[in-house]
């Protein structure tokens, strides 16, 4: 079981905002936002509907975690990774520790 820690030990806070690792599955059958905690990687997993192609799966990515944390759009930014499956996301505004709050809630009611 994934713990608030474990959460908070993966994110990176910066001056602006805060950094972590999102794992994505696209072309899936639901849209969901965080599918769990990867802690080899450290990175949440994200599953969206879009495909892979043309940035589609990447507006989506952008979109579902804005409205899963209830952020505007334009605080959400993916700052590496634009052609993996493993991204790096960057969330203007909020703190370390209140997004590892938010993130560790919405993982146990995953589990």
């Amino acid at each position: 079981m994934t713990t608030p820690d474990e959460i908070r030990s993966s994110l990176v806070a910066t001056d602006d905002g805060t950094i972590f690792t999102i794992e994505v599955s696209a072309n899936s059958r639901v849209e969901r936002f965080p599918t769990g905690y990867n802690t080899w990687r450290q990175a949440l997993g994200i599953q969206v509907k879009a495909p892979a192609v043309e940035g589609k799966a990447n507006k989506a990515i952008t979109g579902l975690i804005a409205e899963t944390l209830n952020i505007p759009k334009t605080s959400v930014h993916i700052i590496s990774g634009q052609t993996s499956s493993v991204k790096r996301i960057k969330i203007d505004g909020v703190s370390d520790a209140d997004l590892s709050q938010r993130l560790s809630a919405l993982i146990l009611a995953v589990s």
